[in-house]
């Protein structure tokens, strides 16, 4: 068992903050599930440390004390393991598939989920707005679970994204068509809106098509849905249809 050093600790702490791990190039994992996913990508491991020496077989591996472990844990309740990794390089967005759009989606809980629902319905691009929060966030890396190690994140201009595209540019809003009614393209983009506001008006302006998804509710008192629970409905619909 090692003590985990002051410069050790100044880096990960450093690592909560956007501008750190853009400079750093890293970011952090927490807790051997979402650890071991990324461990099993090609997101390649700067250090691991870990109160559980057994449940990792890596070079780069300081077993550490509970005590340690509280100093450099982002969680309330540390998970046994706080893993550094670098940032992996971007890849090139392509025009040929299903992509979701984000416009301002500022909760990392509500992120994470999506990168995980575009890992489940086997969407293997997301764009962001510049004003999104970050995927590196702590927050939104737990939320994944392991996910972004298989989601291609870029961040874009939206309109600048959108403009090029050849691709039918659906977006989620309150008023539009059924999404139970439309008959959903396998190669498109959805545009998902901001938790309050929705879609920007300027992006708004670039859809070819609105969709909504229609409330059934009698008393009809809810004003929205949330919009990862939104995504899994429409990533649902989008593949039911295609795949059907």
């Amino acid at each position: 068992m090692i003590l985990v050093s002051k410069s050790q600790i100044k880096l990960i702490t450093s690592l909560q903050q956007k501008k750190y791990r853009n400079n750093l190039g890293l970011f952090v994992a927490e807790g051997p599930k979402v650890i071991n996913e990324l461990l099993n990508s090609n997101i390649k491991l700067h250090s691991l440390f870990s109160t559980k020496e057994h449940l990792f077989k890596v070079e780069k591996l300081w077993v550490i004390s509970e005590n340690d472990l509280e100093k450099i844990s982002f969680l309330k309740n540390a998970n046994n393991s706080v893993a550094i990794f670098e940032i992996p390089k971007l890849k090139e967005i392509t025009n040929k598939t299903l992509t979701i759009v984000l416009d301002a989606i500022r909760d990392p809980g509500n992120l994470g989920t999506i990168i995980r629902l575009c890992d489940w319905f086997g969407v293997q691009q997301l764009v962001c707005s510049l004003d999104t929060v970050d995927c590196y966030n702590p927050k939104v890396i737990q939320a994944t679970m392991g996910s972004i190690a298989r989601v291609n994140i870029v961040y874009a201009e939206l309109s600048e994204f959108l403009n090029k595209s050849k691709l039918p540019v659906y977006g989620a809003c309150m008023e539009g068509a059924s999404i139970y009614n439309e008959e959903l393209p396998e190669n498109a983009i959805v545009v998902l809106g901001n938790e309050a506001n929705g879609i920007s008006e300027k992006i708004e302006a670039i859809l070819t098509n609105k969709i909504t998804i229609p409330q059934f509710g009698k008393q009809k008192e809810t004003e929205s849905l949330n919009v990862a629970t939104a995504s899994a409905i429409i990533l649902s619909e989008f593949k039911r249809f295609t795949e059907r």
